[in-house]
């Protein structure tokens, strides 16, 4: 069971003002460690387990890099939220292909440990931000060196890498729309 704190927490689209280096560190305080993430995902989303010049799923960061897209992309820490981020990361690369995509599917709804599994609804949000990254026009977020904007707005960040802030409003209202039950969608 997810701590209260880790449910609770996001960062809304809407909160661009907020530095990047602030809202992390707030996010870091009630966080997980790297050596808290069970190694599965860590060999499946982190690319220092890639093999040289093989990346099984394009799009992989580092645990850093991932908190920080939770906050570029204004989300949670719940399920969809993770499922979003990932998605979204792995479409920006512009490389994943349909076989990439059903195969992450599987690893996240059958393969990793009960309480970090994917639901149907979370493969379909997942699935979603794939394309949806896919269609985007920002850098690659898995590229984007995000340590040299600490101190920059969570809006500005979100302007030098070229995300649209409507393409993600646009979603976000239908996902809060398909998902009337959940926190994470609704708090969108």
């Amino acid at each position: 069971m997810l701590d209260s704190r880790l449910m609770d927490w996001y960062f809304p689209l809407h909160g661009g003002a907020a530095v990047l280096g602030d809202v992390y560190r707030d996010l870091k305080a009630i966080g997980l460690e790297q050596k808290d993430i069970p190694f599965l995902i860590q060999l499946v989303e982190n690319p220092k387990f890639d093999l040289p010049g093989f990346d099984l799923f394009h799009g992989a960061t580092d645990l850093k890099t991932h908190d920080l897209l939770h906050i570029v992309l204004g989300r949670g820490l719940l399920a969809k939220d993770e499922a979003f981020v990932i998605g979204f990361t792995m479409g920006s690369s512009n490389r994943v292909s349909t076989t990439e995509e059903v195969l992450y599917g599987l690893f996240a709804k059958y393969l990793y440990p009960k309480e970090y599994r994917f639901s149907d609804e979370d493969l379909h949000v997942f699935k979603d931000a794939v394309k949806l990254g896919f269609i985007s026009d920002c850098q690659p977020l898995c590229k984007v060196e995000f340590e040299a904007m600490t101190e920059l707005t969570v809006s500005d960040v979100r302007k030098r890498i070229g995300l649209e802030d409507q393409l993600l409003e646009a979603y976000y209202a239908i996902e809060k729309k398909r998902y009337p039950h959940c926190p994470e969608s609704q708090r969108l």
